[in-house]
């Protein structure tokens, strides 16, 4: 069984034609090649045209029966389905056996938020004295302010600001620009970061207009962005469990409480739906009704 061929023009589908990001495009690959695995291991020997509905209910109830959760199982039937629709494009196969492939039963799950005191206190806890202090209070900022994803700041160009304006230029998923407004504390903390930390740096080859930078020149990685985070959750003994996204969350949910328009919100979160951004009101709804349940004194403690 070679699904080799397949795999390689369906990654140079995701790149070329959708323009998805490479982390993206690694999700996808990464779903098909599970259920190839799970053939394998099954030693069910199937070419691709032969794959039917059964077959692909069969490695969903493996994931079930492995502990995969609804949500990672939706991700990955997301995956299955462009994959199956690719090739029946393509001309691999004649049928799609995905299109009747059900998502599981998912809870709506709410993203986990930050208050305006507990991003001070975690601001607070930067120690400054060290060289990258300022770096790092101007990207926990940065990523509060801006609302930006992890990847839209570690790749954040330093002819993207545009402090004269109070306007940053961001690149989102598939390569889509937007303007995002910069707040006066986000200004100040990257001048000061620039000035004193930036400019002082041997920087390497390629990396000249990148603003954020290790120690060696270099861009920053994902994963140093979420160490500096977690390790500032950490310091702080902050009871909840944070990464660089719910600065995102954090944003959104703070401008909608504030009487924010939901399509600006979504503006300026890069959303392609206005329902992806919707879940941000029934946060604040719950959120609201919590407070009332946990401190309102008519309130019936179970």
């Amino acid at each position: 069984m070679n699904f080799r061929q397949e795999i390689i023009d369906f990654r140079s589908f995701l790149q070329l034609e959708k323009s998805l990001s490479e982390n993206s495009v690694k999700a996808y690959i990464s779903d098909i090649e599970k259920l190839f695995s799970y053939f394998q291991n099954n030693k069910e020997e199937i070419q691709v045209k032969a794959i039917e509905l059964a077959h692909l209910k069969a490695f969903i109830e493996e994931l079930n029966l492995i502990g995969i959760a609804p949500r990672s199982q939706a991700r990955i039937i997301s995956g299955i389905r462009a994959y199956f629709k690719f090739l029946l494009v393509e001309g691999y196969i004649e049928n799609d056996p995905s299109l009747l492939l059900e998502l599981p039963s998912m809870g709506k799950k709410l993203p986990v938020f930050l208050s305006v005191q507990e991003i001070d206190l975690l601001e607070s806890a930067i120690d400054l004295s060290k060289e990258e202090g300022h770096r790092n209070k101007a990207i926990i900022e940065t990523l509060y302010s801006c609302g930006l994803r992890v990847s839209e700041l570690i790749n954040l160009k330093i002819t993207d600001l545009y402090f004269e304006h109070s306007f940053i230029r961001v690149t989102g998923k598939g390569n889509k620009e937007r303007l995002v407004p910069i707040s006066d504390s986000a200004i100040k903390e990257i001048t000061i970061y620039t000035e004193k930390y930036r400019k002082l740096l041997k920087v390497q080859g390629g990396n000249e207009n990148i603003l954020f930078l290790n120690r060696r020149g270099k861009k920053l990685t994902r994963e140093m962005i979420f160490t500096i985070v977690k390790d500032l959750s950490k310091k702080i003994g902050l009871n909840k469990n944070i990464s660089p996204h719910t600065f995102r969350h954090s944003f959104a949910t703070h401008l909608v409480d504030g009487g924010a328009d939901l399509r600006a919100v979504q503006e300026m979160l890069g959303h392609e739906s206005i329902i992806t951004t919707e879940i941000y009101t029934h946060l604040s709804k719950d959120y609201l009704k919590q407070t009332i349940l946990d401190f309102h004194p008519r309130s019936i403690k179970k």
